[in-house]
């Protein structure tokens, strides 16, 4: 069994991976997802207030998640998620970027209804190769326990 519940430690924060976004992908993932002109063309796009090509905030927020099942959700004891709390783009994601993601535990308890899972509160972190935090996301995965009945 990979990652379960217990193994969440509130105020710890992890590296979950990288990703460089290509001209191709931004343009390819907006022509099926979110048509806008700033994602599809750059003559647009450099008369938009980006001033140039930009990934479609949901297709950051989509790399995000396929890293984070890949890297750190696959073999967990993860039941999926009730939801997102909150979703930031903080700054546009360029061609060429390479965007790290970090995940920090912010809080977890144990549920009340059902005792053999729990939720843990989450921050996304997406920071580009300038330090700069381009995307935050909060939100809340729910983990089976290892042993239901020995955490409170």
């Amino acid at each position: 069994m990979g990652r379960s519940f217990e193994d969440m430690v509130v105020g710890t924060t992890t590296e979950i991976g990288k990703h460089t976004f290509t001209r191709e992908e931004i343009v390819e993932f907006a022509e099926k997802f979110d048509p806008q002109p700033f994602h599809l063309d750059e003559a647009a796009a450099a008369e938009s207030p980006f001033r140039g090509l930009v990934a479609s905030g949901w297709h950051t927020c989509s790399v995000m998640m396929g890293m984070l099942v890949r890297n750190a959700l696959a073999g967990s004891t993860s039941m999926g998620s009730p939801g997102i709390d909150e979703i930031r783009w903080l700054k546009p994601v360029r061609v060429g970027d390479t965007i790290t993601m970090m995940n920090a535990v912010l809080d977890k308890r144990v549920s009340a209804s059902k005792p053999d899972r729990g939720l843990v509160s989450t921050e996304w972190q997406g920071i580009n190769q300038h330090g700069e935090t381009v995307i935050t996301v909060r939100s809340k995965g729910m983990f089976g326990l290892r042993n239901p009945g020995a955490v409170s």
